[in-house]
């Protein structure tokens, strides 16, 4: 009986070790899983926030830089109207294009044209071709497309022929309507004719423009009003050189003849400076 009791007490006292060992055994790896995957958690997730605060500072510091950076000007206009580097790391053997009399009929036609030639140029614009909603968002799509908006006074007057009072609103009137349409006001300037008068100059000045005359121009000639005829000319002219400012205007067969006299300067070596790149006042 003693013996049966012995055997009894000793089975119990053995299972009760093995089930002791079991739930340590038990217990045991789930801590060190715990420990090992909140370890991983934790270094994976500081990786990513890591990460993701370089991608916030690289982002950040770019959009500053991009902010930052602003073209130096590479030409000026000189005492004959052209177009010359104002340094030795520009590209001489340029010509300007310019526009006048915009948005009249053809200027969108003529901007998309350019648009499409990779040929930026400047669009004088008349105040009296900006009297509609729908001439207002034509000059819109100009400006969209990349061109510069210069001014051409309201109603194309001779700028020595009328009243200061007169004067200055033909200038101003327009810069006002254009800052409206585009959003900034026109920096350059031409004066209708080519004739300023002393006190244009001195609106001028006030305003912070630029006033730019040309080299040459021949699309309001009897002879030069087809588009073969205006091709030729404006390509061939004795005046063409570099730097040369390149005037012409809202017509049809100035129009017609565009991508001709584009290309046609293209294959004499010439290259179309970009307008933003022309020192201003």
């Amino acid at each position: 009986m003693r013996r049966l009791f012995l055997v009894v007490a000793s089975i119990l006292f053995l299972l009760g070790a093995c089930s002791k060992k079991t739930e340590e055994n038990n217990e045991q790896p789930v801590n060190n899983n715990e420990e090992n995957i909140s370890a991983e958690n934790l270094e994976e997730n500081n990786q990513i926030t890591n990460e993701n605060e370089a991608e916030e500072d690289f982002t950040g510091n770019n959009d500053e830089e991009d902010l930052a950076i602003e073209e130096e000007p590479q030409y000026k206009v000189n005492e004959v109207w052209s177009i010359v580097p104002i340094d030795d790391t520009a590209d001489e053997n340029v010509v300007l294009l310019t526009i006048d009399d915009a948005p009249e009929h053809y200027s969108l036609e003529m901007a998309r044209k350019l648009h499409e030639l990779e040929a930026p140029a400047i669009f004088f614009v008349n105040g009296h071709f900006l009297q509609t909603e729908e001439q207002k968002e034509v000059l819109k799509e100009i400006y969209d497309l990349g061109f510069v908006i210069g001014n051409h006074t309201y109603g194309h007057k001779n700028l020595s022929e009328i009243s200061d009072e007169e004067v200055r609103e033909e200038i101003v009137s327009v810069n006002d309507m254009v800052e409206e349409i585009i959003g900034e006001r026109p920096v350059f300037f031409r004066a209708p004719f080519g004739i300023y008068s002393d006190y244009a100059r001195q609106v001028l000045k006030e305003e912070n423009m630029t006033f730019m005359n040309w080299t040459y121009g021949y699309d309001w000639e009897a002879d030069y009003m087809t588009k073969e005829a205006i091709a030729d000319i404006m390509v061939n002219t004795e005046y063409l050189r570099a730097g040369s400012n390149l005037l012409m205007h809202d017509r049809k067969w100035t129009a017609e003849a565009l991508e001709d006299i584009v290309k046609g300067l293209r294959e004499k070596g010439y290259g179309f400076v970009d307008p933003l790149l022309i020192e201003t006042n």
